[in-house]
């Protein structure tokens, strides 16, 4: 049993579970004890659970002493009996006591708050418990409490009990049958937003005092969205109440605990009067990506951790597709394909994974959390969704959900139960995109009155993706978009082999081919230098995300030596000449990474005035204030194109401008400056700060109880420019100006700001535990290595760092090998960008 990989055996099963916890948030401490009913099929002395330290005052079951064993690697428990227990029913009874760090993982604390965080499997540092997802049983909870504490979990309150040391006992109604992971508990000073009735549901929003007034958005949201969900599932929601609460310190964005989800705060809580529209859009796709997963992982479990992506795919996608009909008007499925083009960069790297992946024990799950799991894979679901159609689609999760409530479930059983409903085959084409990695790049061809497609494995590495490839072909549905003399055209095929001519229909000449209709695939697509002029032609006939994914395509074929520098600058220009505000804010997101990264310091001069040339006509023409009656599409051309002007172009004029509207926008003036241009104007302060601003602002980013506007302080101290400052800022990092959930998210901005790089380096290298103890939870420190990207110059000390802690880096394996490959790529890449980028201003 002494082996991280451990797993329980299915001879000893959970019943129930009933505990009453006393925590003391400010010692650090916890008391607890209850009992666990269970059910074994063979006769045994010993009962093996899952426990992190916990110390076990008493141990019974049925009745009779045991002794409680603790194994480190396993993280298990094992209570043993002098004599043996038969097959049967069978009850433990402890009392045990454990701790509350700070490392937000487990039974934790958040400043003054206590709360849990349990997956993927960190339930077992509270309770002794069957911590696997398969094992599903019913929790009855009780806390003790402070009296004036709030106190919240799974169920609803169902009894308060006055202590006679002051406290008061509240105890929980019994939730239906669930996996350990799911269960929460919440202590502190919170207050309740008043409560919204969605049906039978009562629905509340907590957040901590003098922050009640955010909860607004929130409560509309999930009161709105909900019953969408239901609709979509056929299904009623099935956990009785549903709290979302607003945690000041927490490693995830959100967590999905039945009933109870948590929050980071600038994930709830929004002032619609400062929050940018991506903001709340965000918002409202997290807080439905939480409610998603009440069916979708609640309901219906995934049977262990490499069916991860059933939970993760599945409330991303649906995410999108809900928000989209509650707000149509946002154009949600833009913001879909932002993520999907992030996925694809990471999965076109030798060092990805399949969205199933197999995973050995739950600190590997951990590692699962990416862009693969959530964004490739639901990109596979919308992909497979458009294969079949919605209705067949939709029928087929309703089948799902019926054969498997409150109980687990495996990606074959969704298979089975789409298939069944559309009455086509989804298991060939599903797990042979699932159960591998990487994509394919499809090559397009015009040959006379047909199209040429062939098909290989894409990788962003030049040399491998030239490397002849015995790998099997994917099928592809490839979606065709052309045009003739006649109009606009569609043709879906299946591409089943490494090549395949299709024949076309033409009526006249054929103007152009696209590849991936409405972007809806999960591939890369190369019509050559000649076919992408041809696009950029007809440019305007290509729909938004369409011409999305062309720049996306085009920056990834040439850094693959597959497209030449000349032509991507032509789909660079015209995506920053585009009306549209999601292509001119994708352009020019593609030109700051140039900026940033790529250009030599003798060329930034010219290619800040070519960017300042495209993007000046778009402030021309929406100005800086917001007409009476402008829509969003309007508003967020504007902040793309200040954002050009600002973040790459450094216009002085214009960073002069938003410099003097957030100054009367901070005094009042709410009028000055559109809460859309809040982010891109407090970078213009920042870069031109001085020692009155960076106080101002760092006491903003420990007291503001907005949490977007602490966010945006917090960032804009980590992209000053002046030495001094910048001097200041990695002060700030040990400090309690930067919590420790922002920890990353700090230290990413001064690693991205070239005036801050070489110092944020010597933070990293010369305070390790420093920056270590910040990072310490397990995503914190993925995050952490992932950073580091932007030391890619630094290649050799950054090995040499990682080879000298590799004992604290030992749990984020993947995200090392993930980010010394975009290291290496990024080194190899260099010379050639910073050479093509300064020819081709030079000839301009």
């Amino acid at each position: 049993m002494g082996d991280r990989h451990f797993r329980l055996s299915s001879d000893v099963r959970p019943v129930s579970y009933t505990f009453v916890v006393s925590p003391d948030v400010a010692g650090g401490v916890f008391l607890a004890r209850g009992e666990v009913r269970f059910e074994t099929r063979q006769p045994t002395r010993a009962v093996v659970m899952h426990a992190v330290a916990l110390d076990f005052d008493t141990v019974q079951i049925d009745g009779v002493a045991a002794t409680a064993t603790l194994e480190a690697d396993s993280q298990t428990v094992t209570f043993e009996l002098t004599s043996e227990l038969a097959p049967g029913s069978h009850r433990l009874e402890v009392a045990y006591r454990g701790r509350l760090h700070d490392d937000l993982r487990g039974f934790y604390k958040a400043g003054d708050i206590g709360v849990t965080q349990f997956e993927a499997a960190d339930a077992r540092r509270a309770f002794p418990c069957f911590d696997e997802p398969a094992f599903k049983a019913t929790w009855s909870l009780s806390l003790e409490v402070p009296a004036d504490s709030a106190a919240v979990s799974n169920g609803a309150v169902v009894e308060t009990t006055e202590l006679p040391d002051g406290r008061r006992r509240v105890r929980f109604a019994t939730t239906p049958i669930m996996s350990s992971y799911l269960v929460a508990m919440v202590v502190g000073r919170l207050v309740p937003s008043e409560a919204r009735k969605v049906g039978p549901v009562a629905l509340r929003t907590w957040a901590q005092p003098g922050k009640e007034q955010l909860t607004g958005f929130a409560q509309e949201c999930a009161g709105d969205v909900l019953p969408l969900l239901e609709q979509y599932f056929d299904r009623p929601y099935a956990f009785g109440k549903l709290d979302q609460l607003a945690i000041p310190d927490f490693e995830a964005g959100a967590m999905e605990n039945s009933g109870c989800i948590t929050f980071r705060e600038i994930l709830l809580l929004v002032d619609r009067a400062s929050a940018p529209l991506a903001m709340q859009k965000r918002v409202a796709e997290v807080i439905t990506h939480e409610l998603a997963h009440q069916w979708f992982g609640n309901l219906v479990t995934m049977h262990w951790w490499d069916d991860l992506w059933l939970n993760e795919a599945f409330a991303t996608w649906i995410a999108y597709k809900i928000v989209h009909a509650w707000r149509p008007g946002w154009r949600m499925w833009d913001d879909f394909e932002a993520g999907k083009q992030a996925a694809l960069q990471l999965d076109a790297m030798e060092s990805t994974h399949p969205v199933r992946a197999e995973v050995l024990c739950a600190e590997e799950a951990t590692e699962n959390f990416d862009l693969i799991t959530y964004e490739k894979g639901g990109a596979m679901l919308r992909m497979i969704e458009g294969f079949l159609g919605e209705e067949p689609f939709r029928a087929g999760i309703r089948d799902y959900m019926q054969r498997h409530a409150f109980g687990n479930a495996a990606a074959d059983d969704l298979w089975g139960a789409l298939g069944r409903a559309a009455g086509r085959p989804v298991s060939e084409v599903a797990n042979g995109w699932l159960g591998r990695g990487g994509f394919p790049l499809v090559t397009l061809r015009r040959e006379g009155g047909s199209v040429r497609l062939s098909q290989q494995r894409f990788f962003n590495d030049p040399a491998r993706l030239a490397a002849t490839s015995d790998d099997a072909p994917w099928l592809v549905p490839v979606v065709l978009r052309w045009a003739d003399d006649a109009g606009i055209h569609r043709t879906a095929v299946l591409l089943r082999d490494r090549e395949a001519v299709i024949e076309l229909p033409i009526v006249g000449a054929l103007r152009w081919v696209l590849g991936n209709a409405d972007g809806a695939g999960f591939y890369r697509v190369d019509v050559g230098d000649d076919g992408t002029h041809a696009l950029l032609s007809d440019w305007s006939e290509l729909t938004p995300v369409e011409r999305v994914c062309l720049l996306s395509d085009s920056w990834a074929l040439y850094r693959a030596q597959r497209l030449s520098f000349a032509t991507l600058v032509e789909v660079l220009l015209a995506g920053a000449a585009d009306a549209d505000h999601a292509v001119l804010a994708d352009a020019v997101g593609r030109l700051e990474g140039w900026e940033r990264r790529y250009a030599a310091a003798e060329a930034l001069p010219a290619l800040r005035a070519r960017v300042a040339e495209r993007c000046r006509p778009h402030l021309a023409a929406v100005g800086w204030e917001p007409a009476a009656d402008e829509g969003d599409d309007a508003r967020l051309r504007r902040a793309a194109a200040l954002r050009g002007l600002i973040a790459v172009a450094r216009d002085p004029a214009v960073c002069a401008e938003a410099v003097a509207r957030l100054q009367r926008r901070l005094a009042g003036d709410d009028s000055a400056l559109d809460a859309n241009l809040l982010d891109v104007a407090t970078l213009a302060a920042a870069r031109s700060a001085d020692v009155t601003w960076f106080d101002a602002t760092a006491h903003r980013a420990v007291h503001e109880a907005d949490p977007v506007l602490r966010r945006r302080a917090l960032v804009a101290l980590a992209s000053v420019e002046s030495p001094a400052l910048v001097d200041r800022a990695i002060a700030a990092f040990a400090t309690d100006v930067v919590p420790k959930q922002d920890s990353t998210t700090f230290l990413g901005a001064l690693l991205a700001n070239r005036a801050a790089r070489e110092s944020a380096w010597r933070l990293i290298r010369d305070q390790w535990s420093v920056v270590r103890e910040k990072t310490s939870a397990p995503m914190l420190t993925r995050r952490l290595v992932e950073s580091m990207v932007e030391l890619f110059e630094r290649r050799s000390e950054v090995e040499a760092l990682w080879s000298s802690h590799a004992d604290s880096l030992a749990a984020v394996p993947a995200a090392l090998r993930q980010t010394r490959e975009r290291i290496g790529l990024e080194e190899t890449l260099l010379p050639r960008a910073r050479a093509d980028l300064s020819a081709w201003l030079a000839a301009e």
